[in-house]
């Protein structure tokens, strides 16, 4: 009895628990390849040197990564929040509280976490503090349907680029030490205008993601969202519409970073169509399967979804610590790109999040955040 217990608890158990977790029914693992595949990309939107994206030259298409990628990112990130609470049955009375105040509870973590990241100096732009207000905005929307979600984040895709546009015009942002206090607030992804992508993930993750109709209608969606904004994109847009002279060049672009109303539904529909299209290929091919054969190909790209905030922040330390010790400093980002690091950073996420999935579980930084949120979300609410 005492040998077979401890085989059922040790390492096998272990093992075959961390794969069932992983691959399990009750996992989602085309939103896992969906974060995999944004966490690469905000990585090369880093590392690599990318063209101006033109659709139609395949030498150009390194730069879908630019800017998409974060979208697709803070999507995923409404969406979990609405997996998070309820799914399509959103959570009510004391468990809306418990939920609630635990989503307040992660931004502050993650807020803090953001402020260490950019202490390291590393030459980017951290979007956790962005993340953190945009949890916290998105509080009072949790119990609303996914129709009135996506009449909402149109709303403010249409208004808050031009509500943006306005606000950096302002005086205010030519005072020394402004722009780097932006910092401590993510401004670099505003959070004025990317609620308009955390509403539409949490419409979202309120929808059915196991049915092939959702899943298909995500991808006809957001390509045709997508390829309608960028067809009335400017054909000579600007890298930095936001500082152009006119409010209406601002705000009607598609540029990425631009914050512009085509960038927001072009970017925006792109991500849809991204999660569809992860959820289709990872749909299982027969009935009462858990995912399909694509799925299985994909699997160390879902391990590194699983564990987003462990990979994002795992690849600014190391940037930091690579970039000390080759250049003397984690700041110099043309000698860093030099140095070609983007494979093995790909190479080496994906290894050490699949071996840590498959013998340690969730990942690091997702359990500790975790445990935080419900030892102190209890407390509040109790």
């Amino acid at each position: 009895m005492a040998a077979g217990a401890e085989l059922t608890t040790g390492r096998p158990g272990r093992l075959a628990a961390n794969w069932r977790g992983l691959n399990g029914p009750a996992r989602l693992a085309g939103i896992d390849l969906a974060r995999g595949l944004a966490v690469i990309g905000m990585l090369a939107a880093h590392l690599l040197v990318t063209d101006d994206l033109v659709w139609t030259d395949p030498a150009t298409w390194t730069g879908i990564v630019d800017g998409r990628s974060s979208i697709l990112f803070a999507t995923l990130a409404g969406i979990s929040i609405g997996l998070l609470t309820g799914g399509r049955a959103p959570v009510r009375g004391e468990r809306l509280a418990r939920a609630a105040t635990g989503l307040a509870v992660r931004a502050l973590i993650i807020w803090v976490l953001g402020i260490l990241l950019i202490a390291t100096g590393v030459p980017v732009y951290v979007i956790l503090p962005a993340y953190a207000i945009l949890f916290l905005l998105v509080l009072p929307l949790l119990t609303l349907r996914p129709v009135v979600l996506f009449g909402i984040a149109v709303g403010l895709g249409l208004v808050t680029p031009w509500v943006y546009a306005a606000i950096m015009t302002l005086p205010v942002w030519r005072t020394p030490g402004v722009e780097d206090a932006s910092l401590l607030i993510g401004w670099q992804y505003p959070f004025v205008v990317w609620s308009t992508f955390i509403v539409a993930g949490l419409g979202v993750g309120r929808l059915d993601l196991r049915s092939g109709s959702v899943q298909t209608a995500l991808v006809l969606f957001g390509a045709g969202i997508a390829a309608i904004a960028y067809g009335l994109a400017p054909p000579e847009g600007r890298r930095d519409a936001a500082a152009s002279a006119s409010l209406v060049d601002a705000v009607w672009t598609a540029e990425p970073h631009s914050s512009g109303v085509l960038e927001v539904f072009g970017s925006g529909g792109f991500a849809l169509a991204v999660v569809g299209l992860c959820l289709l290929v990872c749909r299982p091919w027969w009935r009462g399967g858990v995912v399909g054969p694509l799925g299985w190909a994909a699997l160390p790209l879902r391990a590194l979804g699983s564990m987003p905030l462990t990979a994002y922040a795992g690849q600014i330390l190391a940037w930091a610590i690579a970039a000390t010790i080759l250049l003397g400093s984690p700041s110099d980002l043309s000698g860093f790109r030099a140095l070609h690091p983007f494979g093995s950073f790909v190479f080496w996420s994906i290894v050490g999040c699949t071996a840590w999935a498959l013998l340690m579980g969730r990942g690091p930084l997702e359990a500790v955040v975790a445990a935080a949120v419900r030892r102190t979300a209890s407390r509040i609410v109790r």
